[in-house]
Parts: C-alpha cells; structure tokens; sequence
C-alpha cells in the first residue's frame, strides 16, 4: 500500500529535506521515525527539496508498506519525531501515486520583517531599509510573461530543463511586516531566495522595473540579486489533482 504523510517542520536545525550522507536533514528523521515504529528501513520520497534552514508548513512525502496502518499512527509518529517536525495526516493513496511527479504546484512565502523583532530572529528576514513595495509588485508580475528562469537556480545543479510555469507572484503588507507569495509548478533550487533578493533590489531602487526583462533573459545568475536567507522561506501549499487519492 502507498502512504501519504503530510508533514510540516522548522528547517532551522536542518540542512534541507533530502538526505545526505554527513548532515542531518529532515527526511533522515522521518525514515528512523518510521524504522523505529514498523522495525523495518523505510524509504520516504518527498515533494521537493528544500534547502538549509528553509521552513515547511506543508510537504508530503510517500512510502510504500504491505501492512495497513491503524488511525493512531500519526500519533505515534509525532511521538517519536523532534519536536520541530510535525506529521499533520496520514492519507491512504492509489499505488502509482507519486509525491513530487503528481505534484501540481507549490506555493511558498517569504516573511520579511521591517522593525526589530527578537521574536522573529530565527522566523522572518529583517530589512533595515524599507523597499518600495508597489515597485515590487509591478516587478513580480513581470515573472509570469516568462517560463525559463535560469537567472535565478543555483549556479551548479543538475536539473536537466530551467523551465518553471509561475501562477501567482505578489507581495502583500501585513502589519509591519511584508510577505511575498509565490505558485508555480515546480521550482529550481534556490530560485525563490534570488527572485525575493531581486525585487529587494528593484525595490531599493538598485534596479530598474524594467531590467528585471534583462536579467532573465540573460540566463545569467550573477545578472540577478543576491539570495535572501533561508530562514524567511516557508513552504506553504502542494497541490494534488484527486484521482491519485484512494477511494
């Protein structure tokens, strides 16, 4: 049987979610949580990637098993999982479901703070400088008259195509703070922090509105901002169509 577990995390103590051999990570985590309870090696396949320090509210990773769970399952997960990593459901799924390739988008946010916040240190990015954010909301809409975005993905990857389909790119006010939203189909690796460092910039007036056509279609990383850090990104939403669910 396929399993779905829909999990959130505080990737502060984390080197992303994929494993990796000298690091702890958060899907290492999850694979010994489920070992610990079923006493057998449990490999988990997860909707994505999230780098360093990066947060999840929600990431769904799936495991095959031949027994059936019972209903307190996710109960017993959260019991022996860290503190910073939360199993939110446990969803029966059709055996050809997949985590990342059914995936139909991602949404994430990036929480920026404009006062000084102790409470947010480790949560929201804090600007000393307030960005004019009309600008960055005309720039944002800019991104979806593209596809290709290879001016924003880490230098070294091996990603075979830089083609990204982008739903929705906004930023929002809330406060004393500012939030910027983002729904794509896939995303590359790195390619929200240097998209979010980009409008920073258009918003700072250190770029011009419309240089951001220039600086994708440069295809060109050092072309665009620098990446904002980790800890401001939040993975939101993934989205999955319904006939990969079991009846």
């Amino acid at each position: 049987m396929r399993y779905f577990l829909e999990l959130a995390y505080r990737g502060s103590a984390y080197h992303g979610w994929q494993r990796q051999p000298n690091a702890v990570t958060v899907q290492e985590k999850v694979e010994d949580a489920l070992a610990t309870l079923l006493r057998e090696p449990v490999e988990v396949v997860g909707a994505g990637r999230t780098d360093t320090g990066v947060h999840a509210r929600q990431l769904f990773a799936h495991f095959d098993l031949e027994a059936e769970l019972s209903p307190d399952f996710v109960f017993k997960m959260n019991s022996v999982l860290p503190m910073d990593i939360a199993v939110r459901s446990l969803l029966k799924m059709k055996p050809e479901a997949h985590a990342r390739f059914d995936a139909l988008s991602r949404t994430y946010e990036y929480h920026v703070v404009l006062e000084k916040d102790p409470f947010s240190l480790e949560s929201a990015y804090f600007l000393k400088r307030k960005p004019d954010l009309k600008k960055m909301n005309e720039a944002a809409k800019m991104l979806m008259e593209y596809s290709d975005f290879k001016c924003f993905s880490r230098s070294r990857t091996d990603v075979r195509t830089y083609t990204c389909r982008i739903e929705e790119a906004y930023w929002e006010k809330r406060g004393e703070s500012l939030m910027f939203n983002i729904k794509a189909d896939r995303f590359l690796r790195n390619m929200v922090r240097a998209v979010v460092g980009t409008l920073l910039e258009i918003g700072w007036g250190k770029l011009e509105i419309e240089e951001l056509h220039q600086i994708i279609k440069s295809k060109n990383r050092s072309e665009a901002g620098a990446s904002v850090p980790a800890h401001g990104l939040y993975l939101t939403k993934v989205e999955y169509p319904n006939n990969i669910f079991s009846d």
